[in-house]
């Protein structure tokens, strides 16, 4: 039972996932200078970077991605800051065993340039979500979010840093309902067997 981690850059929610003692096998990003390799390999976790600009369709890149992945036999991929649009067919394949972490409370907000949305939307709460992975870009069965306070005067980077402490907080919770097998999804609403809440505020800077 393990988990590959697919990331693109610093990886702390890849690492927020390692320190919580989750059985992460391996971390693959499409950039060879993603900064979550190096953590990964100092902790002994096997390391791939598979390019995306080696290929020259996204589906012959996905279709390289999914087969790097298989190596390892996972019962769950992780998204953390994997920064491709993945194809239908990836999805597909990966289809009840693929999450990733998004930093807004979706629906609200999906794609780039989250927390700038936000401050310029004039939301009162913001916050992230972690979900299963649907066809359609940051959409799909929620499981957990955290919300915290927009703040008078906040900046993105603010707001942002905020929103990133409670992401190292539901993510591995999330992916450890997954490998506890507690998470059951009826007419695309997730529930947890148990009764851990599935909304996490926090009003701390």
């Amino acid at each position: 039972m393990s988990v590959v981690v697919l990331i693109s850059g610093r990886g702390s929610n890849m690492q927020a996932l390692m320190e919580a003692g989750l059985p992460v096998s391996a971390v693959i990003s499409n950039r060879g200078n993603a900064a979550g390799l190096e953590i990964a390999a100092k902790r002994g976790v096997a390391t791939k970077t598979v390019s995306h600009k080696d290929y020259p369709t996204r589906e012959a890149f996905d279709a390289a991605l999914a087969a790097e992945i298989d190596r390892h036999s996972p019962k769950l991929v992780a998204l953390a800051g994997f920064m491709r649009i993945l194809t239908p067919a990836f999805v597909s394949r990966h289809a009840g065993r693929l999450m990733n972490i998004h930093p807004s409370l979706l629906p609200a907000f999906p794609g780039l340039d989250t927390h700038e949305r936000a401050l310029a939307a004039g939301v009162k709460v913001h916050g992230c979500s972690v979900h299963f992975v649907g066809e359609q870009l940051d959409h799909g069965p929620i499981i957990i979010q955290a919300a915290v306070p927009v703040r008078p005067g906040d900046t993105p980077d603010r707001l942002a840093a905020r929103v990133l402490r409670q992401e190292h907080v539901v993510y591995p919770r999330a992916v450890r309902w997954f490998l506890e097998g507690r998470l059951v999804i009826r007419d695309g609403v997730v529930n947890v067997k148990g009764n851990d809440a599935q909304l996490v505020y926090s009003d701390r800077d």
